[in-house]
């Protein structure tokens, strides 16, 4: 399969395909920190524009949480200007899922009411790091599947197994950054379960 990862400077998702046969670009206005041939750097929507576009078998979209997200609900109400910056995000959302790639899977962390309402079409399903083998850590992550089966969970972990190290992680320049950072399990999980499928 053609594989675009977008909104991704870490590789992690492109890497996983491309260990098992794909051809997986990764897609950011960021330089990439993986290898820089099988990068575009350009906004995701004059991708979505280009001829290349037509080519792609499989987009998985990591496109921007900040104003979506539960867990920063409150800011919309403290910075009311929050709620035109929700608006453009959200269209951005909406032109991923309603691109005609014919297989998608758009990520993100779990979305507040105002921001499902906008995108009109809430996630398919929620997983988490240590549900797959290679993790023992806890972030939420919300999948939003079209033409793709849901991942099918390899791993079971309870209690005290499980670590809070990225909600837990300390203030510093590039914490948002890091804490964005894609898991490497889901990952495998994606390119694992996914590339079976024909393109």
């Amino acid at each position: 399969m053609r594989i675009l990862v977008a909104c991704e400077f870490s590789q992690v998702v492109c890497k996983a395909f491309r260990e098992r046969g794909h051809e997986a670009w990764s897609n950011d206005i960021l330089p990439t920190e993986g290898n820089p041939d099988w990068h575009i750097r350009d906004d995701i929507l004059e991708v979505l524009r280009s001829r290349f576009a037509n080519t792609i078998d499989l987009l998985i979209a990591h496109d921007p949480c900040t104003y979506q997200c539960n867990s920063g609900v409150r800011w919309l109400h403290e910075r009311p200007d929050r709620w035109e910056l929700l608006k453009q995000s959200c269209e951005l959302t909406k032109v991923i899922l309603n691109s005609k790639i014919p297989k998608l899977c758009r990520e993100n962390p779990i979305p507040h009411k105002y921001a499902v309402k906008l995108i009109g079409m809430n996630y398919t399903q929620l997983v988490q790091p240590h549900y797959f083998r290679g993790s023992n850590e806890s972030k939420a992550t919300c999948l939003w599947l079209i033409n793709l089966p849901k991942l099918e969970r390899t791993q079971w972990l309870f209690g005290l197994q499980i670590k809070q190290s990225i909600w837990r992680m300390p203030p510093s320049e590039n914490r948002g950054q890091e804490r964005s950072r894609f898991p490497v399990s889901i990952a495998n999980a994606m390119a694992n379960q996914w590339s079976p499928l024909q393109g």
